[in-house]
């Protein structure tokens, strides 16, 4: 990945892992105090029944970021890019489905992200 192109994807990767960070610590860390303020349309008597669950979501979102930070550190740029297509693919399967059964702006905040992405790392 070089030039501008392969700039921008590489910042976009780079922006997608870091919403996934966020996204571990809020379900594995923060589910009780912020999860709360984030996911308003849940019962509040769910976050502390749920936290559990939570968790074992956060830990798959850091999962895919590391899978993204890790596409940033290859140096040999075609297994590079495999490896920022295959994470960028499980987000945007992730958020497409997200978007479809929980949230329509899931689709927009982790799917199109994701999209952009793979559309910069296929034209790098």
């Amino acid at each position: 990945m070089e030039g501008l192109i392969g700039i921008s994807a590489k910042i976009i990767i780079a922006l997608v892992a870091l919403e996934h960070i966020y996204i571990l610590w809020l379900e594995m860390f923060a589910w009780e105090t912020k999860g709360k303020e984030t996911f308003k349309s849940l019962p509040a008597h769910l976050f502390k029944e749920t936290k559990t669950l939570a968790a074992n979501q956060g830990l798959y979102n850091g999962f895919l970021s590391a899978g993204l930070i890790w596409s940033l550190c290859i140096s040999d740029v075609i297994w590079q890019s495999q490896v920022a297509l295959f994470f960028l693919g499980c987000v945007f399967i992730a958020g497409v489905y997200g978007g479809a059964t929980a949230g329509k702006s899931i689709f927009y905040k982790q799917a199109v992200p994701a999209l952009v992405g793979i559309i910069l790392v296929l034209l790098s």
